[in-house]
């Protein structure tokens, strides 16, 4: 009992662990954090407005765009209070017998509010009109007009640009959970699969791998980012994917590659990252945009094969059954890539047959009827 409470809590903290150490989430987020940043730097950010607001969060988003409005609103408010008031239109000014306001039956704080709010949003109800005998207040309506209009075409700029963000299009791209290794085309491979949820094309797509892990140099330096590029293709070749359907995409794990020297015993022990990118362009919006995963050792499996997803139904239409997207079976595989290509016959699973449960073992006593010729 104890012992199965503390080996769920070890690989709970594994699993923390894992996720704190992983660069790139499974989601495509990136995790890292800048710090000791210098005051100045951010002024940065300040010049660069126009990508700040469309990176915020829209929880802030939505406030600026209430606060923006309210807040002009309330400013313009006080200037025809303060219009009004040294005009002497309010009633309790006690204005004289055919005294002609700058804007007629604002009587207060409140009433100033609502003009302000009625000639930036030109509702116009009528119950409050501007007369031409005060200069000042006809500048006041232009100024409020004109920063109005530029307040209403910046902000939903920011809001369709937040709606049409490529970030939107990449999660209709997933990933499988894992990775497999296993035999493909004569050689060991490294397979992934990723599937286009969308009926409408990537187009020009391209996918490519880095291996994030850490490395000493001659010189005793300590990378602790080294990068390693790692080339992923499909049958057809590496470039421009035909993404109408799930690809299974492969990497060849020959003497250059950084899996040549790990093993089935030996990978979970490795300490890296295998980060995943797919670039393409939205065929509907034309827009460019970068999917992102990862995969760490616990998430590539040795001597495994993704089943198949892709069939064709009597009518002639293809269909894919995304409940096998990310399923797996064991194939027979070498224990590593050097004993792929050097020790033949050495197998993480075997190559023997497997009963088939789903049958049932019964004796046939009488003998078959054989036609002899």
């Amino acid at each position: 009992m104890f012992g199965f409470l503390n080996k769920r809590i070890q690989d709970c903290l594994l699993e923390r662990k894992s996720r704190r150490t992983r660069l790139v989430t499974k989601d495509g987020r990136c995790n890292i954090e800048y710090g000791n940043f210098k005051y100045s730097k951010h002024f940065a950010f300040l010049a660069d407005f126009w990508t700040t607001f469309v990176e915020i969060r829209w929880r802030f988003v939505l406030f600026l765009f209430i606060a923006s409005f309210t807040l002009s609103w309330f400013i313009f408010g006080l200037l025809w209070y303060w219009i009004a008031r040294s005009n002497g239109d309010l009633p309790w000014q006690n204005p004289p017998l055919g005294h002609t306001p700058c804007v007629e039956n604002i009587e207060g704080l409140t009433t100033a509010f609502l003009y302000s709010l009625e000639t930036q949003t030109t509702i116009g109800y009528g119950g409050r009109a501007l007369t031409p005998l005060c200069p000042g207040a006809v500048a006041l309506i232009i100024i409020q007009s004109l920063i109005g209009a530029i307040i209403n075409c910046f902000m939903c700029g920011v809001i369709l640009s937040k709606i049409s963000s490529p970030k939107k299009r990449a999660k209709t791209i997933t990933f499988s959970d894992m990775a497999v290794i296993s035999p493909k085309n004569g050689t060991l491979s490294l397979s992934i699969r990723v599937a286009n949820l969308r009926k409408t094309l990537m187009i020009g797509s391209q996918i490519y791998g880095k291996l994030l892990r850490t490395t000493n140099t001659p010189d005793g330096e300590t990378i602790i980012m080294d990068q390693v590029n790692i080339d992923f293709m499909v049958d057809a070749g590496k470039d421009n994917l035909f993404f109408i359907c799930p690809l299974t995409l492969y990497h060849t794990i020959d003497k250059s590659s950084p899996f040549f020297d790990m093993a089935v015993d030996t990978l979970n022990k490795q300490e890296f990252e295998l980060v995943v990118f797919l670039d393409g362009t939205a065929e509907s919006t034309s827009s460019s945009c970068q999917v992102r995963t990862s995969f760490i050792p616990q998430e590539i499996m040795w001597g495994y094969n993704f089943l198949p997803i892709i069939s064709r139904s009597k009518e002639g239409k293809y269909r894919v059954d995304f409940s096998n997207f990310s399923k797996v079976v064991p194939v027979a595989t070498a224990h590593c890539a050097y004993c792929f290509h050097n020790i033949k016959g050495h197998h993480h699973h075997s190559k023997d047959g497997r009963d088939n449960q789903g049958f049932e073992v019964i004796d046939i006593n009488d003998p078959p009827n054989v036609t002899k010729m």
